[in-house]
């Protein structure tokens, strides 16, 4: 397995709460955040701990053996936490312009979309 990226961020809302919106993107009543491309699909989740261990599937059709990995550390109680992404693959390595718009993509969704849908 190669490591292809990784940040981290706070997130303005308990670990327990980001990790129900990564598990359940489109649940109903939630804030719409994973917005996806033409050239992407809806995750599966691989595996999960809650609230600390979520992994998703690829996004994209075309890099199948990638995996997005998110960690999730609670902060203040109730309050908020920091959520690490870590992109993966078992499969081949992209060329610096796919890994760039790979990493680009993903912070975009979760340190942009979804940090704003809890108001931020």
């Amino acid at each position: 397995m190669h490591e292809l990226g990784s940040r981290s961020r706070r997130q303005p809302a308990p670990a327990h709460v980001v990790w129900r919106s990564l598990r359940y993107p489109y649940e109903a009543g939630s804030r719409p955040w994973l917005e996806l491309r033409d050239d992407e699909v809806l995750p599966r989740v691989v595996a999960g701990y809650a609230p600390m261990l979520l992994v998703w599937s690829s996004l994209w059709p075309r890099r199948p053996l990638d995996r997005i990995r998110f960690d999730l550390t609670p902060g203040l109680p109730g309050r908020d936490c920091t959520l690490r992404w870590t992109l993966t693959t078992d499969g081949e390595l992209p060329c610096e312009g796919t890994l760039g718009h790979l990493r680009h993509r993903l912070n975009y969704l979760v340190n942009g979309r979804l940090r704003r849908s809890y108001g931020q």
